[in-house]
């Protein structure tokens, strides 16, 4: 019974929510780098900087018909 709460909980819902970030971050810099679009360290940092599943999601899209890295954040 324990164990079953356990995944209920707040803290393994913030657990899982911070792995689905940090695979996007991770999944969107490996798009370009599988792509062989160099990545500027200024670009690295904000997409590990961003928490937000949504943005990412954006970024990831973005990353796969991006023909430059900066075009991920086009938009700002």
């Amino acid at each position: 019974m324990a164990i079953q709460y356990f995944w209920r909980h707040p803290l393994a819902e913030q657990v899982r929510e911070e792995g689905r970030i940090q695979d996007r971050q991770e999944m969107t810099l490996r798009v370009l780098e599988w792509r062989g679009i160099p990545v500027p360290d200024a670009v690295r940092e904000r997409v590990l900087a961003c928490a937000d599943l949504g943005r990412l999601e954006v970024l990831a899209q973005r990353a796969v018909h991006a023909t430059d890295a900066a075009e991920l954040f086009a938009d700002e």
